[in-house]
């Protein structure tokens, strides 16, 4: 199953096309996420939609979670050692934005990190290791942007805000259910900037896998249906290359996960008040 949001209504994406959820399920997504899996299944049909008028697949979620130095090479080239637990910090839901946006580039150096976002169905405390898969419903991939200035001016450096400008957070573009990933454990993740490879490596790879994040978390925060967990990028990003590159207008960044979808994203600059 593959959930999207379309002119402001949810859809579930189809060969055909795109098609309305039925309204007893609209604002009860997560509440009744396995009756809509069941009616997912026969569904037929759909209309014809464009792609780049595809919304954020969650408009709003209560919280976001998100993974600092997740994969060994990304932690290598930032000059860290690998952390004992996993590092987290938020990203503020107003950043969201969907899959074929073009976002806006405040004053600094803004920065790519492509990552698989994992998606809460159920809420969950204490969750063991074990059974850490069984929150999540959905994935969906992500780009966590970063300002990277104003997230390392600091002593300690402070990351959430700098992350957070309108636009920050693109996801879709669907939630994936995970009856649509035979190997959820080990996805291929590539990142393009103009066409060129700048980050690719796959979810294997990652230090803290989607259970044990899953697990840790809910050890602290009660995790509700349609919270959102982006869970680390991988190497490549502009602030660590030499020479440093960033984003800049026109530029248009392909953010890829096998077997879960495609974004595409240009950038312009941000306009003055």
């Amino acid at each position: 199953m593959r959930i999207a949001r379309l002119a402001g209504r949810t859809v579930l994406l189809t060969e055909d096309g795109a098609l309305d959820i039925p309204a007893a399920f609209e604002g009860r997504l997560f509440d009744r996420w396995d009756e809509l899996l069941d009616w997912s299944r026969d569904a037929t049909g759909g209309r014809p939609y464009d792609e780049s008028e595809l919304e954020a697949p969650v408009p709003a979620p209560r919280q976001i979670f998100a993974v600092a130095l997740n994969y060994r090479p990304h932690t290598a080239e930032a000059g860290y050692e690998e952390p004992e637990v996993p590092l987290v910090f938020t990203k503020f839901p107003t950043c969201l934005t969907g899959p074929y946006a073009t976002v806006e580039l405040p004053p600094g150096h803004v920065d790519w990190e492509l990552e698989l976002v994992a998606v809460i169905g159920r809420e969950a405390r204490r969750v063991p290791v074990e059974k850490g898969w069984e929150p999540v419903v959905a994935l969906t991939v992500g780009q966590d942007l970063s300002e990277r200035i104003a997230q390392l001016a600091g002593r300690p450096a402070q990351f959430s805000l700098a992350k957070s400008h309108p636009g920050f957070g693109p996801i879709g573009p669907a939630l994936v259910g995970l009856d649509e990933i035979p190997d959820r454990d080990d996805l291929e993740l590539t990142c393009t900037l103009n066409g060129e490879a700048v980050q690719h490596d796959r979810t294997g790879n990652m230090i803290f896998p989607i259970p044990r994040l899953v697990s840790y978390l809910s050890e602290f925060c009660t995790l509700l249906p349609g919270d959102l967990i982006f869970t680390g990028t991988p190497a490549g990003v502009g602030n660590r290359r030499t020479p440093q590159r960033f984003l800049a207008p026109d530029d248009e960044l392909v953010s890829r996960i096998g077997g879960v979808g495609e974004m595409r994203h240009r950038f312009r600059k941000a306009t003055t008040a």
